[in-house]
């Protein structure tokens, strides 16, 4: 049997590389830098917006003068972050199966084979919640900071502004990711179809089977991947607060 070449190993955070390792396709090595990214996701308006926070000379007057009541923010996030995780975990259970509807399944159809939809539809799902949750304790962290001193609140208007600037771009990408899982999930049920003997394509597949069950796992690992990118501007608000 021949040896698979070996790809050239991936570099970035570990969301990528899971991405880069459930693909059969080659990557392209990103050359461009931080800084060269950045300049073709700002347009001119972004820009201006972002010169002026970095910019920004507020006095004692611009700040609101009431003091930090962030006590219960870091609880609140971890609070959030563990509900999320115990949703993928959930899905991504040996034999769990979204609920049939109109786009993936007939309900009154119980021998309809496990089709990938049922996934994605789950997938997006728990992005969305990630998204809204993300955004709703990016925001609330922010006004705590802006009840702060005058670096605090110039750090929360920053913050502001990489928000509306990054997230388009962000929910682009990230939006892209279901279409890899589904190549993946191809990929998977029809190594497991060539491997019948005889090979039996039209035959339901098991909600219970080992490729299924791999790709459950997968799916999993890559939404909690996610999770850890989508979280890192609170963390990194949390911190702030943290030191203060």
């Amino acid at each position: 049997m021949p040896t698979p070449p070996q790809r050239t190993p991936i570099q970035g955070p570990a969301f990528i590389r899971l991405l880069a390792s459930l693909t059969s396709a080659p990557l392209a090595a990103g050359d461009a830098s931080l800084s060269g990214h950045l300049s073709e996701w700002l347009d001119w308006t972004r820009a201006v917006a972002l010169s002026k926070a970095l910019d920004a000379r507020l006095s004692a007057n611009d700040v609101a003068p009431s003091a930090f009541t962030g006590g219960a923010a870091p609880e609140e996030c971890a609070r959030v972050r563990a509900v999320l995780v115990k949703a993928i975990h959930a899905m991504a259970e040996p034999g769990w199966t979204p609920q049939r509807n109109a786009v993936s399944a007939p309900k009154d159809d119980p021998l309809a084979p496990v089709e990938f939809p049922q996934f994605r539809e789950r997938y997006r799902d728990l992005q969305q919640s990630m998204q809204a949750e993300v955004g709703r304790l990016r925001g609330h962290l922010r006004d705590l900071l802006a009840a702060g001193s005058v670096d605090m609140a110039r750090l929360a208007e920053v913050d502001a502004v990489m928000e509306m600037t990054l997230t388009p771009r962000e929910h682009a990408l990230l939006g892209s990711v279901p279409a890899l899982l589904g190549e993946h999930f191809e990929r998977l049920r029809d190594a497991a179809l060539d491997s019948r003997d005889p090979p039996h394509p039209s035959t339901p597949t098991p909600e219970d089977a080992p490729w299924l069950d791999r790709f459950r796992h997968d799916m999993g690992d890559v939404l909690l991947a996610e999770l850890d990118i989508r979280f890192q501007p609170v963390e990194g608000l949390l911190t702030v607060l943290r030191n203060q």
